[in-house]
């Protein structure tokens, strides 16, 4: 997912698209653990994807903050 289809969504959506992709991360560690993992960039990939999520979450609340303040 790019930062500009992020930037669209809502940020109800953007939890709810964040708690699954937790939830992916989460499985992606139990496969690999268990050896049924064969492709180890998923992790990266998720992460990544976490991280850039939280970013524009981050980036939402706060702009809604200084709206809120002026």
């Amino acid at each position: 997912m790019k930062a500009a289809e992020i930037r669209e969504m809502t940020i109800e959506e953007i939890e709810a698209e964040l708690d699954a992709s937790r939830e992916e991360l989460m499985r992606l560690r139990f496969q690999f653990t268990t050896g049924e993992l064969s492709d180890h960039t998923r992790f990266s990939i998720a992460r990544r994807k976490i991280a850039r999520m939280l970013t524009i979450l981050s980036e939402l609340k706060q702009s809604e903050e200084n709206e809120g303040d002026a």
